[in-house]
């Protein structure tokens, strides 16, 4: 496995990012596994993580003219990757995200940083899309400030899962908005790299938790 994969799939354990049990997640489904963003938590963490978004936005070679992070962790995200994007590769990008309300004082508005422009293009930073209802909440607000183009949305972790329909929530919309999506890792390379991970001499994927999420998957799981 290429080795931001991995390196990703490290931070998000080392971190407590990436854990397993029994939970709920926003779309209301019950899942083996979580993957909480807000576990991130100092500054060497937030660091490494921007470092890999720089890195995929950079591999991936997307062009756009300012990135946007949704409200809340959205914010530390794009933050962080502009100065990695500065710091690792010389890229002076602008950024902005969004108020969860609208200010009414002082310069007003929604957006802070980046005031978008007719025409410009935008990447969207989220820590994990599962059935993509962040993105459908703020690409109204971003077009409600100009008429902006989509280039695309990185996230972390692609969890394969179904969106409305049949497609997995990347694929869905990428169709619905015409943009591209783009993950820097997929549930399914994070159980093939765990299955040979052990900790103190033990798997960290048993069987038991293993079945878990291939149940998940083969229950939830979105056609690309």
């Amino acid at each position: 496995m290429e080795a931001h994969k991995t390196a990703l799939i490290d931070l998000m354990l080392d971190s407590g990012v990436l854990t397993f049990g029994d939970f709920v997640a926003k779309s209301g489904r019950h899942t083996p596994y979580f993957i909480n963003a807000g576990n991130y938590r100092t500054g060497r963490q937030i660091s490494q993580l921007a470092r890999l978004y720089a890195h995929s936005i950079v591999a991936q070679k997307v062009e756009f003219d300012f990135l946007f992070g949704p409200a809340y962790k959205g914010i530390p995200l794009v933050v962080a990757t502009a100065m990695a994007l500065s710091d690792d590769h010389g890229l002076d990008v602008p950024f902005c995200y969004n108020r969860k309300e609208a200010k009414d004082h002082g310069e007003g508005g929604t957006l802070v940083g980046h005031q978008p422009r007719d025409g410009q293009r935008v990447l969207v930073l989220e820590d994990v899309t599962t059935a993509g209802t962040s993105i459908h909440e703020n690409v109204p607000r971003l077009r409600a400030t100009a008429d902006v183009q989509l280039a695309g949305l990185l996230v972390s972790v692609d969890r394969q899962e179904r969106g409305s329909g049949e497609l997995n929530a990347l694929s869905e919309l990428r169709q619905f908005y015409g943009m591209d999506c783009y993950a820097i890792v997929t549930i399914d390379e994070i159980i093939a790299t765990l299955k040979t991970r052990e900790v103190d001499g033990k798997r960290l994927l048993d069987a038991d938790l293993e079945a878990r999420l291939l149940t998940y998957r083969s229950t939830y799981g979105g056609h690309s």
